[in-house]
Parts: structure tokens; C-alpha cells; sequence
């Protein structure tokens, strides 16, 4: 067991977050924010080390801003507590969200070992792979939807809430309630792949890395174009680099296998993806990245 920090603050409702890649983290230092207690779990030693400096980062920067006081950063810190496994976390938690891989055999693995700590609300952060196909093997179903995250956490004020064909209406009404806690703003979707959100943002993100492929401009005016042409916040290619192009991936081909060809990957992406070429977390994308910035 590896604190972010030394102890300290008070009790609060406990979460547990398994897997402590960029959404994981970000769930985490949410909760922390919003009062929870919270134990991230990540197997692999490097990428949990990686994480528990990230999260430094992120306070350490919330107090440079002036959004945190240097008290209110270390309250903070001391609520997420770094575990090796899910086997060194204690029973009995409020809210267990996974956020591993976009894997539906890991998903399901993670989620049914995960269930045994007995937690009132169980869900997934997929933002693709159906809550049903999730929820085999689960023995409360009525307890498990998904809690999609946008990425950055801190930063998006959505969160989709998915509801699983055995998801109780208590369930639902927890976690939209849970959702304001944190600050944010949910929307209640049926289960079906690709949701609300992954569905429409893929299809712009294939449909772009299609344009570059074909020559028709250069990802830095196709994210403009979009941007000045219909406000969007960020341009869909240097969305799918921050996203990463592995996970762009992963939905992609799920959702070919829903709903067909529509939804095939472009040669270009799964070239890329082979080449390790993955965006932000790489290096290279559609953009450089340095140092975690644009290049």
C-alpha cells in the first residue's frame, strides 16, 4: 500500500477506482475534490507510480491557479490511498468504478472480482461496450450501470449514465445524485453500444482521420474548421489524440461489430496504432506532443 500523501482529513463516503490510466486518475482526483475518501487500484507498479505523480501535479497546479488553497490540495491528497490489488482494499464500499482497458473480457473480470467488496453501486467507465455484455456473471445486476467520464475529468462537466437492461431505477436515481455531488451534469441513456456520446464523436473522429487520409486538408484546419465553423471546443482530431488512438481504436471496432461497416476503422488509424503512434500519451498523434502540450 502506497499513500498519494501523508493521512489526514476527515471520513467520507468510500470509492474505489480500479485501474489508474488517464480516466481512472481522473475519476479519482474527482472524488477526492468532491469530499470521498478513494482507493485507486493499479496492478501494474509503473503506471501506478506514474499516477500517483500525475495527481501531484494536478493539486500542485489547482493550488498555482488559485482554485485550491495549499490546505484544501493536501485534504485532498490524503483521501486517495495508491493499492497493488483489489484483494488490499477493505470491504464494503460506496461506489466501485472500473476503468480499465476498453477490453470486454477484462472489463467483466475486473467487475465480477470487484463485486465480491460488496459495493452499493458498481459500474463501468466504458464508453462503448454494452452494460448487458458487462453484467454476465454479475450476481446483482440491479446494482451495475455505466458512469462514462469524460476526459479531462476535472475539466468536462458531463457524465453519462448508462442503464443496463437489469439496472434498478434506485440504482439510476443514485447515481444522478452522485453525479451532482461531483459537480456534474448527467444525461440517463438506454444501453446500446457506443451510448449517446461515443456513437456521434466517433463517427466525426473516423470521418476526419478519413479526411487526412484522402488529403483533403491537414488535421490542424479539419480541428479548425470544426472549432470556428461549428463552436466546438476541440477540433476531432486532436480530441482523438488526447482520447488516444488505441482507445479510438477499441470503440471503433466495437461498434463495427454492432452496427457494421459505418463504423470500420480507417487503414490510416489501426497504421498508426501499429506503429505506436497512440497521440498525448505517446508523444505522436495528428499532433506532437511535448511535455504534455501541443508541440
Amino acid at each position: 500500500m502506497t499513500r498519494v500523501a501523508p493521512k489526514g482529513g476527515g471520513m467520507s463516503d468510500r470509492w474505489v477506482v480500479v485501474g489508474a490510466g488517464t480516466m481512472g486518475l481522473g475519476i479519482a482526483y474527482v472524488a477526492a475534490g468532491a469530499g470521498h475518501d478513494v482507493d485507486l487500484v493499479e496492478v501494474d507498479q509503473t503506471r501506478g507510480q506514474v499516477a500517483a505523480v500525475r495527481l501531484g501535479e494536478l493539486w500542485d497546479r489547482a493550488v498555482g491557479r488559485g482554485r485550491l488553497t495549499a490546505e484544501q490540495a493536501d485534504a485532498n491528497r490524503s483521501r486517495v490511498t495508491m493499492r497493488a490489488t483489489l484483494d488490499e482494499v477493505s470491504a464494503g464500499p460506496d461506489v466501485v468504478v472500473e476503468a480499465v482497458p476498453e477490453r470486454a473480457d477484462l472489463k467483466r473480470r475486473v467487475l465480477r472480482e470487484a463485486e465480491t467488496l460488496g459495493p452499493v453501486l458498481l459500474a463501468s467507465n466504458t464508453s462503448s461496450i454494452s452494460i448487458a455484455e458487462l453484467a454476465e456473471g454479475l450476481n446483482r445486476p440491479e446494482a451495475f450501470l455505466g458512469l462514462h467520464f469524460f476526459n479531462p475529468v476535472w475539466a468536462m462537466a458531463l457524465l453519462e449514465v448508462v442503464v443496463g437492461p437489469a439496472t434498478t431505477s434506485q440504482s439510476v436515481d443514485a447515481a444522478v445524485a452522485l453525479a451532482g455531488r461531483l459537480g456534474k451534469d448527467p444525461v440517463v441513456v438506454r444501453d446500446m453500444p457506443g451510448f449517446a456520446t461515443s456513437r456521434l464523436g466517433v463517427t466525426l473522429g473516423l470521418e476526419a482521420i478519413r479526411m487526412v487520409a484522402d488529403e483533403v486538408a491537414e488535421p490542424a484546419d479539419i480541428d479548425k474548421a470544426m472549432v470556428l465553423g461549428y463552436r466546438h471546443p476541440i477540433g476531432p482530431l486532436e480530441l482523438t489524440d488526447l482520447v488516444g488512438l488505441d482507445v479510438r481504436l477499441d470503440i471503433a471496432r466495437t461498434l463495427e461489430a454492432a452496427y457494421g461497416q459505418r463504423f470500420a476503422p480507417p487503414p490510416l488509424l489501426v497504421e498508426m496504432v501499429a506503429a505506436g503512434h497512440l497521440g498525448k500519451k505517446s508523444g505522436q498523434g495528428f499532433y506532437r506532443w511535448q511535455n504534455g502540450v501541443k508541440a
